[in-house]
C-alpha cells in the first residue's frame, strides 16, 4: 500500500484546479451564446437594437392594422344593424299598409272566398233572404246583381282613379327629384367651370409674371456682364501699368524693408541677402555645430556612467537572487525531510491500527464460535 505524500496531494490539487479552470475556460470560449472573445460586441448591440426597433415597428404596424380591422368590423356591424332595421321598418310599413288599405273585405273576389258567405246568404226567390235550394238560385242571379255590379264598377273606378293619382304623384315626385338633381349638377358644373377658368387665369398671370421676371433678370445679367467685362479690362490695364512702373520689376532693394523693424523683411519683395549677412550666418552655424558636438560628448559620458551603474546594480541583484534561491532550496529540503518523517509515522500508525482491528475481529469471531458451540 502506497502512502499519499503531501507533495502528491498538492500536485493532485493543483492538477484538478487547472483542469477545472480549463473546463470553465472552454465552456466560456466555446459557448456560442455567451462568447464575446473575437466578436464585435458593439456591432452585436447595434444589431440587437435594430432588431428591437424592427420588432417595435412591426408591432405598431400590426396594432394599426388591428385597429383598422376593429374599426371596419364596427362600421360593418353598424351598417348591418342599420340594414336590418331598415328591412324591419319596411316590412312593418308593408304590413301596416296591408292591414289598413288592403283588407280582405275590400277585395273584388272576397264574396267568392268569404268564410261567412253561407251565413250571409238569404234562401228565397221572393227576395234574396228567402231559403231556397241550390238549384233555384245560382251565383250571380241574386236580386241585387245590378246594384252589386254597379257598386263593384264604381269601386273599380275609384281604385283605378286612386292608382292613377298615386302614379301621377309618384311621377311628379320623381320628376321633382330629377329636376333638383339636374339643377344641382348644373350648379356644380358651373362652379367647377368657374374654378377652372379662375385657375387658368391665375396660371396665365403667373406665367406672364415669370416671363417678365426672367426677361428682366436676363437684361440685368447681360448688363452686369458688360459692366464686369469693362471693369476687368480697366483693372487689367491698371495692373499692367502698376507692374511696369512698380518696384517689383524694377528690383528696388528698399521695397523689401519691413515696417516692424530693420531685422525683418517682406518675403514677397525680398531679393536675397548681402555678402556680410551670409558670412555672419556661416559663422553662427559653425558655432552651433561646435556647441552640438560638445553637448553630444557630454551626453555620451553621461550614458556611459548610467550604463556602468546599471551593470553594477544588475550584478548585485543577481547575487541576491542566487542567495535567495539557495535559502529556498535549503528550506524545501528541510520541509521534504519533515514530510517524510511524518509519512513514516503515519504509516506505522496505520499498521498499528490495522493490527489492533485484526485482533479485535479475531476475538469477536472466536467468541461467537464458542457461543454457538455451547
Amino acid at each position: 500500500m502506497e502512502v499519499a505524500q503531501l507533495k502528491d496531494l498538492e500536485e493532485d490539487f493543483g492538477l484538478a484546479k487547472r483542469r477545472y479552470a480549463e473546463l470553465r475556460r472552454q465552456k466560456r470560449i466555446f459557448n456560442a451564446r455567451n462568447r464575446i472573445i473575437g466578436g464585435d460586441t458593439e456591432a452585436w448591440d447595434v444589431q440587437v437594437c435594430d432588431q428591437k426597433i424592427k420588432e417595435a415597428t412591426e408591432k405598431a404596424r400590426q396594432e394599426t392594422f388591428a385597429a383598422e380591422m376593429r374599426q371596419n368590423d364596427k362600421i360593418a356591424c353598424i351598417s348591418e344593424d342599420r340594414e336590418r332595421r331598415d328591412r324591419k321598418n319596411l316590412c312593418k310599413a308593408i304590413n301596416d299598409f296591408q292591414q289598413s288599405f288592403q283588407k280582405p273585405e275590400s277585395r273584388r273576389e272576397f264574396d267568392l272566398s268569404d268564410p261567412l258567405a253561407l251565413k250571409k246568404d238569404l234562401p228565397a226567390r221572393q227576395s234574396d233572404n228567402d231559403a231556397v235550394s241550390g238549384m233555384q238560385k245560382f251565383m250571380g242571379e241574386d236580386l241585387n246583381f245590378y246594384q252589386r255590379k254597379k257598386f263593384q264598377e264604381e269601386q273599380n273606378r275609384d281604385w283605378s282613379l286612386q292608382q292613377q293619382r298615386e302614379w301621377k304623384m309618384a311621377r311628379a315626385n320623381q320628376k321633382c327629384a330629377e329636376d333638383l338633381y339636374l339643377k344641382t349638377r348644373l350648379q356644380f358644373d358651373e362652379t367647377a367651370k368657374h374654378l377652372q377658368n379662375l385657375e387658368s387665369t391665375t396660371r396665365k398671370a403667373a406665367c406672364t409674371a415669370v416671363k417678365e421676371f426672367n426677361k428682366n433678370q436676363a437684361l440685368e445679367s447681360a448688363e452686369k456682364k458688360i459692366q464686369e467685362k469693362k471693369q476687368d479690362q480697366e483693372d487689367n490695364l491698371a495692373e499692367i501699368s502698376n507692374l511696369l512702373h512698380g518696384d517689383l520689376l524694377s528690383e528696388n532693394p528698399q521695397q523689401a524693408a519691413s515696417s516692424f523693424g530693420p531685422h525683418r523683411v517682406v518675403p514677397d519683395r525680398w531679393k536675397g541677402m548681402s555678402r556680410e549677412q551670409l558670412e555672419h550666418i556661416r559663422l553662427v552655424q559653425k558655432q552651433q555645430v561646435q556647441e552640438k558636438l560638445r553637448l553630444q560628448e557630454e551626453e555620451r559620458q553621461r550614458d556611459m556612467d548610467w550604463d556602468r551603474q546599471r551593470v553594477q546594480r544588475a550584478r548585485a541583484a543577481l547575487l541576491l537572487e542566487r542567495q535567495q534561491q539557495c535559502q529556498q532550496r535549503d528550506l524545501r529540503r528541510a520541509l521534504d525531510r519533515n514530510h517524510l518523517s511524518l509519512a513514516k509515522e503515519q504509516l506505522s500508525q496505520k499498521k498499528y491500527m490495522k493490527e489492533i482491528c485484526t485482533n479485535h475481529l479475531t476475538e469477536d469471531y472466536f467468541a461467537q464460535f464458542n457461543t454457538r458451540s455451547r
